[in-house]
């Protein structure tokens, strides 16, 4: 959770809908394996506050009566967030999947909004993303040609005669548009594009955060997807007892009291209460503030910038948390972590970040948002295979058995066992993905697939694609530079230049090639992938 804190403060660390539904291929049914089977959850539903682990529940007729009885989660009447704006382009349709459907982002500059739609054109069924924005402004299959306006209507097909019956008119020539609006620099949409839900916006909207909107704070972003599903995303980022340890020496850490220090990388109790859970999501309180869990996607928190807020009596019986601080920090100095977590399918998820703060402001003036974005992205890939195969085990015993698989005994888990009440208790023990999948887990693939960066960022980032190619256009020029100095060193005839200039361009040559060796290496580590490797930490 806290871990990319430093990553983001480089000086500590060194909307109009159509009337067709959506398309029959989101609510096909397949069948569900046993082991995919949703059972009513067996837990009490009378608890206010709780810090670790609850107590295991009766299996009782009343028990499971008053579950029955609890609110439920809809999973597909919630607004979730697509993607940061500052890293969609204007100029072209793109793919993106949230809860499953696959979708098609793309700017409609006649009405000066993202629109999103399925991502199927009604003719044969080609991905729209795959298309173009033609010279009028509208989405236009690649496939046949079809193009379509911001309401999903369709509004030319090529192929219809000009003189015979308006076909293009048809409601099965329209588009699924689902609802969408732009917040805190967010695309989001509604995944139900039923005309009910045309001015959905009105009565609900997304959670704001005045933060992000601050002129006086900081606004960079990061997006990444990863290779393992929402439900372990969510409670990695809730865990701040494993940074530590997952994180060991990518970040700038307070340092621990020797008092409290049990081993190298300093692990300590932690104090953690939940005081409120209902189907909304849930807070909890530590010594340095409130968390907040606003389901079903967004987790954050204030933060003080050197760590926890500072106390002149760090305890040193290890019972509460120790309340570390490497320097004071002025009460008008204010910082959050914000955590938006995106089911996209199972297996799979995507994290947008934001760390706002309203001091050292200027430092992203100057930093390049890529350089950010590296130490961001190597946070992400230090517990990325831990997670992939945490995943894979937890599918094993069970979404229901996750308490009796998982020993948490300390308060430092309070938050993963909240979340994981919440979502028995009220979201059905797993993503409601409407039958669109088997329940299985799509099969490990190789680590170089499995830690991709370029796809899973690099070319989704507007700061880390443009750094990309810039740097590889550098080492080409490092290579011809090389190239020409060897040569030139070579042609020269017999005394038509010194020996001291022969020997200058011999350097160059070298030093060129050098560079562009390492170049290499590190456009290929920073940006496409990179293995990690905790033993030599």
């Amino acid at each position: 959770m806290e871990t990319l804190t430093a990553s983001s403060f480089p000086s500590f660390h060194r909307q109009t809908i159509t009337t067709r539904s959506p398309r029959n291929t989101l609510t096909k049914h397949i069948p569900i394996t046993p082991s995919s089977r949703r059972i009513v959850p067996i837990l009490r539903s009378n608890f206010k506050i709780f810090t670790a682990v609850s107590p295991a529940a009766t299996s009782t007729d009343e028990e499971v009566e008053s579950e029955k009885r609890e609110e439920k989660f809809n999973w597909y009447e919630q607004w979730y967030p697509v993607w940061p704006v500052c890293d969609l382009d204007k100029r072209r349709p793109q793919a993106k999947k949230v809860m499953g459907i696959d979708l098609v982002v793309w700017w409609d500059r006649n009405e000066n909004a993202w629109k999103v739609f399925d991502d199927s054109c009604p003719h044969r069924l080609a991905p729209l993303s795959e298309g173009r924005i033609d010279q009028w402004g509208r989405l236009q299959c690649v496939y046949h040609g079809w193009c379509f306006g911001g309401a999903g209507d369709c509004k030319f097909i090529p192929q219809a005669p000009r003189d015979g019956p308006p076909v293009h008119t048809s409601n099965k020539a329209c588009v699924a548009a689902y609802p969408t609006c732009v917040q805190n620099g967010i695309l989001w949409f509604w995944p139900n594009s039923d005309p009910q839900y045309k001015d959905i916006l009105s009565t609900k909207k997304p959670h704001y955060i005045p933060e992000l909107d601050d002129p006086s704070y900081t606004h960079s972003m990061h997006a990444r997807d990863v290779a393992y599903g929402y439900e372990i995303l969510i409670e990695n980022l809730m865990d701040p007892a494993h940074f530590p340890y997952a994180h060991y020496g990518i970040t700038h850490m307070a340092k621990v009291p020797e008092s409290l220090k049990a081993d190298r990388e300093g692990g300590i109790p932690l104090e953690i209460n939940v005081q409120r859970l209902d189907v909304n999501g849930y807070t909890s309180k530590r010594v340095s503030g409130e968390n907040h869990f606003i389901a079903p996607s967004l987790y954050y928190l204030h933060f003080s910038p050197g760590g926890a807020q500072s106390t002149n009596n760090a305890p040193s019986d290890g019972k509460k948390e120790a309340q570390l601080l490497a320097f004071p920090v002025p009460p008008e100095k204010k910082a959050m972590l914000i955590f938006y977590c995106i089911p996209v399918s199972p297996g799979y998820s995507r994290m947008i970040f934001a760390s706002p703060r309203n001091f050292a402001v200027w430092m992203e003036r100057i930093i390049p948002r890529w350089m950010i974005h590296i130490g961001q992205n190597l946070i992400v890939d230090s517990d990325l295979y831990l997670l992939h195969v945490e995943e894979r085990k937890l599918k094993d015993v069970g979404a229901l058995n996750w308490q009796k698989a998982c020993y948490v005994p300390t308060k430092s888990d309070a938050l993963v066992v909240a979340f994981r009440r919440w979502l028995n208790k009220y979201g059905g023990a797993q993503v409601d993905w409407r039958n669109k999948y088997t329940g299985e887990l799509p099969p490990t693939p190789p680590r170089e697939q499995l830690f991709d960066k370029y796809l899973t960022h690099t070319a989704s980032c507007s700061s880390c694609s443009v750094a990309y190619k810039s740097l590889n256009a550098l080492e080409i020029a490092l290579k011809v530079t090389s190239v020409a100095a060897v040569a030139a060193a070579a042609a020269a005839k017999q005394g038509a230049i010194s020996m001291a200039a022969r020997y200058s361009l011999a350097s160059m040559a070298v030093l060129c090639f050098v560079a562009s060796k390492w170049l290499s290496h590190f456009i290929h580590k920073t940006f496409i992938y990179h293995y990690y490797d905790h033993a030599f930490r």
